[in-house]
């Protein structure tokens, strides 16, 4: 995994497609896929503006980097997104063997990494995935509250 400045440089790149989301009206969640120190994919949220529940920032950035990279094995690959992400995303975290995650802010409501660190980490299925969170947090966070702030309003 990257030092923490590395982390940081490519947080504010998810950050970058986060507020994409956020000028749609979408829930402003962004993600980039990073491989030998270079971007491969990147993506925003999606799911209000085409309607289509599985058009999360995530799996956009794994079925745009498994297109690039001509495999679905992400094996050596660093995903970076803003929000912890969902029960789906994770399990295609987990189908495309990406070796490390990077998040932002927890998901309260809908995140699922914490839930399944043993999962994550289980020996036997001989893929562990390392996990860091908090990663330009407050801007993660301060995204999402204004987000929904003007929502509500």
């Amino acid at each position: 995994m990257f030092g923490d400045s590395m982390n940081e440089k490519y947080m504010i790149e998810a950050l970058k497609e986060a507020k994409k989301s956020y000028k749609k009206g979408d829930v402003p969640v962004g993600a980039v896929i990073v491989k030998n120190n270079k971007i491969i994919a990147r993506a925003h949220n999606l799911k209000e503006c085409k309607q289509i529940a599985t058009k999360h920032a995530e799996i956009i950035a794994i079925e745009k980097a498994c297109k690039k990279l001509k495999t679905w094995h992400l094996d050596d690959c660093v995903l970076y997104v803003t929000l912890e992400p969902c029960l789906m995303c994770s399990g295609a975290i987990l189908q495309s063997r990406i070796k490390t995650l990077v998040y932002a802010t927890a998901s309260e409501k809908f995140g699922f990494v914490e839930s399944i660190d043993q999962v994550l980490n289980n020996k036997k299925n001989n893929h562990n995935v390392m996990v860091k969170k908090g990663v330009c947090e407050s801007e993660s966070q301060l995204l999402l509250k204004n987000f929904f702030k003007n929502k509500r309003s």
